[in-house]
C-alpha cells in the first residue's frame, strides 16, 4: 500500500468531519501556537529559577562569615578603646595587632561605615540610641556623637552605627 501524502490525508479527514464540527475543532496551527507559548513560558520560568538560585548561592558565599565577623566586632571595639585609653603609638604591640586584625577582617569583606557625626540620621545605617538637646540650631535632627561604629558586609549592614541625635 502506497503512503498517502499529508495533503491527501488532511483532505480525507476534512471530508469525513461535517463542516459544523470542524468549526469547533481548533486548527493544528492554533494548537501548535499554544504549545510553543507553553514551551516558551516554561523555558523563561526555568531561566528565572536558574538565575535566582545562582544569585542566592553567591549571596550565601559572600555572607558565610557573618556570624564569626559579628562575634569579632566587640573585640575590634575593645582594641580601639584600649589603644585610645593607653595612648599607644603606631609601633606598640596592641596597635600592630589591631591593624593586622582589621586588615584580615577587611579581606573577608568587612567594611567600616564612615563616621556619621554631623550627618542627618539615616535609619538604614544608623540606630539612634538617645536624643540630647542640640548645641546649635543647625545640629537639630543631626547626629551629634557616634557611640559604636557601624559595619557593612558585602554592602549589607552587619551592625548599625549607634548614634546620639540632637533635638
Amino acid at each position: 500500500m502506497a503512503k498517502k501524502k499529508k495533503k491527501e490525508v488532511t483532505e480525507e479527514v476534512e471530508k469525513k468531519i461535517p463542516k459544523e464540527e470542524s468549526k469547533n475543532i481548533p486548527s493544528l496551527k492554533e494548537l501548535l501556537a499554544e504549545e510553543k507559548d507553553k514551551n516558551l513560558r516554561l523555558f523563561a520560568e526555568f531561566e528565572n529559577f536558574r538565575k535566582r538560585t545562582a544569585r542566592e548561592k553567591l549571596e550565601l558565599f559572600s555572607t558565610a562569615n557573618k556570624d564569626i565577623l559579628t562575634a569579632l566586632l566587640p573585640v575590634l571595639d575593645n582594641f580601639e578603646r584600649s589603644i585610645i585609653a593607653n595612648n599607644y603609638t603606631e609601633e606598640d604591640g596592641p596597635v600592630l595587632i589591631y591593624k593586622q586584625l582589621k586588615t584580615e577582617l577587611e579581606k573577608k569583606g568587612l567594611k567600616e561605615m564612615e563616621d556619621p557625626t554631623g550627618n542627618v540620621l539615616d535609619t538604614e545605617f544608623h540606630e539612634a540610641i538617645t536624643n540630647i538637646p542640640a548645641p546649635s540650631e543647625e545640629q537639630k535632627g543631626k547626629i551629634i556623637d557616634t557611640v559604636e561604629k557601624g559595619y557593612l558586609l558585602a554592602d549589607k549592614v552587619l551592625r548599625y552605627a549607634k548614634v546620639v541625635v540632637g533635638n
